[in-house]
């Protein structure tokens, strides 16, 4: 079971990434739909931590991410981050995914997804990955190599479900071991990608900068919390280059993130 508690290039070039995105429009058809849905930019970040933590990072690289939420009410802005399990946010296999089982889709474990996420118009036929098995996913998605997008998208009507939901779509994308004494590194780079889509995606999501500024401060602490669990020690760094001034100019720029693959970062 999941619990809370990929490389490309030291570069990453954001402005071609985010140019050829229609970020957080509602469509004319969206309209009479019960869910809002947005295409979230999630463009595949280097690896910042310590080579072997991941045996096959960036093995699909990551663009997009769609997401869903109630069109009845307004994306709770308010719901503290913390490391429980998020209430309200599930992946949603497309229903064309599941009509293919030549994609391996039926290896994953499912339930209805509208017991996970309300409001949405979901019914009978809308079937989602069961929130225990975000660990299986990882693991079938890379095996079967099945591209994350063609299969799920998301829900999540809170900022605590949007932030894990997508800290998972990184380890989607990026095969970890999940080895027992690794695993605060395996978080740590999906805690910097998830991040980094909160802040190029705010103004889609609502998200002002005060507000990622607190949610930056808890990932930290989150972040130490797992390394001191594993008796290792945490340099903040490696978060705090997750920051506005950094981020600022990401459109149109290139940013290195992280120290050069192949650092040992290792205590």
């Amino acid at each position: 079971m999941k619990k809370r508690s990929w490389y490309v290039s030291p570069i990453v070039q954001y402005g071609s990434v985010l140019s050829r995105l229609a970020i957080g429009h509602d469509t004319d058809v969206q309209m009479t739909t019960p869910k809002i849905t947005t295409l979230l930019a999630t463009p595949p970040l280097p690896c910042c931590v310590p080579e072997g933590i991941f045996d096959d990072f960036g093995w699909c690289a990551s663009d997009t991410l769609e997401w869903s939420r109630p069109r009845a009410r307004p994306f709770d802005l308010d719901t503290p981050l913390d490391g429980t399990d998020p209430a309200r946010m599930v992946f949603v296999f497309h229903r064309e995914a599941l009509a293919a089982p030549e994609r391996g889709v039926d290896v994953l474990p499912r339930e209805l997804a509208k017991l996970h996420a309300f409001g949405m118009g979901l019914d009978d036929d809308d079937w989602a990955l069961a929130p225990y098995a975000i660990d299986d996913a990882t693991d079938e998605l890379w095996a079967r190599r099945m591209r994350p997008r063609d299969v799920l998208w998301l829900a999540a009507d809170n900022m605590n479900a949007l932030f894990w939901g997508l800290h998972d779509w990184s380890h989607f994308h990026n095969h970890g071991r999940f080895d027992v004494g690794e695993r605060a590194w395996t978080e740590l780079q999906c805690d910097q990608a998830a991040l980094f889509w909160m802040w190029i995606n705010r103004e889609a999501i609502g998200l002002d900068e005060p507000a990622w500024l607190r949610m930056h401060a808890v990932v930290i602490q989150g972040a130490l919390a797992r390394f001191e669990t594993e008796g290792k020690r945490f340099n903040p760094e490696y978060l705090s280059r997750c920051t506005p001034d950094a981020l600022r100019d990401l459109q149109g720029c290139s940013m290195p993130i992280g120290p050069e693959r192949g650092s040992s970062g290792r205590s």
